[in-house]
């Protein structure tokens, strides 16, 4: 413990010049609404945003297991920070790299933006069509290198570090000045929303499973009941781990020195969304963004949507909050809440999140709004 928190190295004068750059990322696990999270950041005009970049690690390297993996996401996400994207060659599977190797890049508001392509404006606040993007040329890689040393922030948005331990030696640089946003979400929303995105879930899963199987514990969560579906048995298992690591997280933020916690900002997806002006507000003076009263409109724009379910799970798009946040009781059975709760509720206390009581029906809102703690 004393070797993780041991002080952060001296700045050299060479250093000095790098301090004006900001680099955050955002810590997320899989259904929290980091898509959503991530695509403030992608429209803000003084940021360069990846989206999931290690995305292409996970697929090559399947099926490696995600403990193992650790290493190899922070050694990756540190050129990446250093707009170094080289060390995207060794999982594309071709020297000759160019933009359209990374992962999400239709929707990528630098690439999809001049220089890179004429389809935007990078200061025009708007989502990017994905079928727009796509006529725009591939650009090669060093012409993205170029493009992201203009920027002050640097955004990275992933759901593959496992636990916040493992980006300790990265906020211990000086030369990358990084700050570290967790997004958490209610348990039994991400449950919910986990089971209906099962298919797209199930390789990850494993990957997540496998990482703990040394104990008799994930043992069990690894073998799933042959009279349930595989996947859905995967992808509720690793919920248990993501819980684990949640706790792991906060419990290390407990613990932290103060330069630690001075460069992580926890946040819940709740109050994104149904305070969201005031969140986006405390989310770029923590990354040292200047505000932007056309992204507040975004903002709000994007939490009072119609309805929440979508044909297209990972797709961002207007949604009610409300419902966004509420529709795991229309959905889960009480047993599977009464599982979530139990394997999660250390966490759920912590982060605010009332359980169910005895008694009481699934369908009572107030029941289950988050306890408002201000970040």
């Amino acid at each position: 413990m004393i070797e993780l928190f041991a002080a952060p190295r001296k700045r050299t004068p060479g250093v000095a010049a790098n301090l004006s750059r900001t680099h955050v990322y955002l810590h997320a696990t899989w259904r929290t609404g980091s898509s959503f999270l991530g695509e403030l950041f992608n429209q803000h005009p003084d940021v360069f945003y990846l989206y999931e970049p290690m995305w292409n690690m996970w697929q090559a390297l399947y099926p490696g297991d995600a403990g193992s993996l650790q290493g190899a996401v922070r050694d990756m996400m540190s050129s990446l920070f250093r707009c170094d994207f080289s060390v995207l060659k060794l999982y594309a599977g071709s020297a000759n790299v160019s933009t359209s190797h990374i992962f999400g890049w239709k929707t990528n508001k630098v690439i999809c933006s001049e220089p890179l392509c004429g389809a935007y404006r990078r200061h025009e606040v708007g989502m990017v069509r994905g079928d727009v993007c796509d006529k725009c040329e591939p650009r090669h890689i060093r012409e993205l290198e170029r493009e992201c040393r203009k920027y002050p922030v640097v955004v990275i948005k992933d759901v593959r570090v496992m636990d916040l331990g493992v980006l300790v030696p990265l906020m211990r640089d000086p030369r990358l000045n990084l700050r570290v946003v967790q997004l958490f979400r209610d348990p039994r929303a991400v449950h919910n929303s986990r089971l209906k995105s099962k298919l797209a879930l199930v390789k990850e899963s494993i990957q997540v499973l496998r990482s703990r199987r040394q104990t008799d514990k994930y043992k069990r969560l690894l073998m799933p009941n042959s009279r349930a579906n595989r996947a859905e048995s995967y992808v509720s298992n690793a919920m248990e781990l993501i819980c684990d690591n949640w706790l792991g997280d906060m419990l290390l933020v407990a613990s932290a020195p103060p330069w630690l916690r001075r460069s992580y900002a926890g946040i819940r997806y709740e109050d994104l969304v149904l305070r969201p002006v005031d969140e986006l507000r405390r989310l770029y003076r923590f990354a040292r963004l200047g505000p932007s009263a056309a992204l507040e409109s975004f903002v709000l724009n994007m939490t009072r949507g119609e309805g929440y379910s979508s044909d297209k799970p990972f797709l961002i798009s207007a949604r009610d909050a409300k419902e966004a946040i509420h529709a795991w009781r229309e959905r889960l059975s009480v047993e599977q809440v009464r599982q979530v709760e139990g394997y999660c509720g250390e966490v759920m206390s912590r982060l605010g999140y009332r359980r169910r009581s005895a008694g009481d029906t699934l369908l009572r809102v107030h029941n289950y709004l988050p306890i408002y703690r201000r970040g």
